[in-house]
């Protein structure tokens, strides 16, 4: 059974360290035409956890779509993709990988641990909004998303 946007909000889990991305990633999501709950992880261990629904995170829902950062503390981001995968209750969960790496070898590791798409992060702000909202339209509006039943 397909995703129900208009029976409930899009659950977002951002795995993202830098400041300034998640304040402008907030913005853009905020302004957004679907409804959604937009859940932050700041290094690889609070994402673990925050699926994992340990700690402060027990009561937060999985989410539909994950948008994850490689360069993360505490746990690299594609540890953390590793681990999605692997997991029974979260491999079937989207994951965007959203970085500023271009590096080759990045990329091919990402889609062989089953990364759904690869983004380079721009550094320019406008080009950046301009990506966050082709991914949702895509991702939102396009794509169904599984359910978690």
């Amino acid at each position: 059974m397909g995703f129900e946007r208009n029976k409930s909000p899009i659950e977002i889990l951002l795995i993202e360290d830098n400041p300034g991305d998640i304040r402008l990633t907030i913005e853009i999501f905020k302004e957004s035409k679907f409804d959604n709950i937009l859940n932050i992880a700041e290094d690889g261990i609070e994402a673990i956890n925050f699926l994992s629904k340990k700690g402060k995170f027990k009561d937060k829902h999985l989410p539909d779509i994950i948008i994850l950062d490689l360069n993360l503390p505490k746990k690299h981001g594609r540890e953390v993709l590793a681990e999605i995968k692997e997991d029974e209750l979260f491999k079937h969960i989207p994951v965007i990988i959203f970085t500023t790496s271009q590096a080759e070898t990045d990329i091919f590791k990402c889609y062989e641990l089953h990364a759904n798409c690869y983004i380079s992060k721009p550094l320019n702000m406008i080009k950046f909004v301009k990506i966050v909202k082709s991914v949702e339209n895509f991702w939102f509006s396009i794509v169904k998303l599984p359910s978690h039943n």
